[in-house]
């Protein structure tokens, strides 16, 4: 059991230091090199076409050739990025480098919480996978809100330092990825498949069927992309409408951060929760980030800042209880692929509103 344990902190420290960075406040600092808006709208649209592309594949080499594995090659791909926006000159290099981002995030998503699950059952943990989940989210709400408290100091030293740090904290990920023990939970799985296509198609087959079999399952995977997509898009957004609105910026990266806390409240507060029905959450979150959007309309920054602090909280909360619920349903041999078939819905959502995001934000 200790040994487990000593595997999801690695889990842990490999999370801080992938969410850990200079750039949080990517937005801010595409519209300090000259990026309009809508043009930022487009490079979120690459991030999700990418993440499109990769999501279910990636999930599925997962399954198929081992966790570890991805989750290296994910960090791989991180530093890549980072060195194309370092170069980047043009819109069209920005967007390769979110897309390359995207695709590391697919390698990553699907992988870790997998291996998380299927390393915690090993033990007979899997009862607090919920608070797995909580501490993850809290992780990645923490980090960028650090991230974004840096924002102005990334501005100052310029956005070509800011992305080498993070090509940097990637080196030392992958030492820390390289000691993971790889788990598998269902041993029916074909380790010899006729060829690495086939074992591919079987695992994707497989995960259709659960899937075809379990309605449910989507429709939880859907309703927990809505959500989260309107929270993100509108505290990425905000990035830039707190200053239009007369916020100095010396302020931006506090109120960014503040707005980052609500997601680690809520992540938190929902393990006090567990006998509320999952309709129940659904139907307070959604109102939640509902209201955080009339809030942003306000054109007064605290207020906005609690809007963005308000939706947090409710999307993090449902994504704990969603993702929960989802683990506790999925089979182990097809876990990775039916994470990134989830983080798959979600892409689909946000490349549809991101860009009417930028519009939305732009004359709302």
């Amino acid at each position: 059991m200790s040994k487990i344990k000593y595997q999801i902190r690695k889990l842990y420290a490999s999370s801080i230091l992938g969410n850990l960075s200079l750039t949080g406040a990517w937005v801010a600092i595409l519209a300090a090199r000259g990026f309009s808006l809508v043009e930022i709208g487009l490079a979120e649209t690459a991030y999700h076409a990418a993440s499109l592309l990769t999501e279910i594949p990636s999930g599925t080499l997962a399954d198929v050739f081992g966790r570890k594995k991805m989750l290296i090659i994910s960090t791989l791909i991180h530093i890549l990025a980072g060195i194309v926006m370092i170069i980047s000159n043009s819109l069209a290099m920005v967007c390769l480098s979110i897309a390359l981002y995207a695709v590391c995030d697919s390698f990553a998503s699907g992988s870790g919480d997998a291996l998380a699950y299927d390393s915690l059952k090993t033990a007979g943990l899997e009862s607090t996978y919920d608070r797995y989940e909580s501490n993850q989210l809290i992780i990645y709400r923490l980090c960028n809100g650090i991230s974004t408290l840096c924002a102005g100091f990334a501005l100052i030293i310029g956005y070509r330092i800011a992305y080498a740090t993070g090509i940097v904290t990637s080196l030392v990920q992958i030492l820390i990825l390289s000691s993971l023990k790889e788990i598998r939970q269902d041993s029916s799985r074909p380790e010899a498949a006729s060829s690495a296509l086939k074992a591919l198609l079987d695992c994707f087959r497989d995960s259709l069927r659960f899937l075809q079999k379990e309605t449910g399952a989507f429709l939880l995977m859907m309703t927990n992309s809505l959500v989260g997509a309107t929270d993100i898009l509108l505290l990425f957004f905000l990035q830039a409408k707190l200053t239009a609105a007369g916020l100095p910026g010396e302020w931006l990266g506090p109120a960014l951060f503040a707005m980052h806390l609500g997601g680690i409240i809520g992540a938190r507060i929902i393990l006090r929760f567990k006998k509320q029905s999952y309709r129940t959450v659904f139907a307070a979150a959604s109102v939640m980030v509902l209201a955080g959007i009339l809030l942003e309309h306000s054109f007064i920054p605290l207020l906005m800042t609690a809007g963005g602090f308000i939706a947090a909280l409710a999307d993090d909360a449902l994504q704990v209880r969603t993702n929960t619920r989802l683990q506790n349903m999925f089979p182990s041999a097809q876990r990775a692929t039916l994470i990134s078939i989830e983080s798959f819905t979600f892409s689909i959502i946000m490349i549809v509103f991101s860009p009417l995001a930028g519009w939305f934000f732009s004359f709302w």
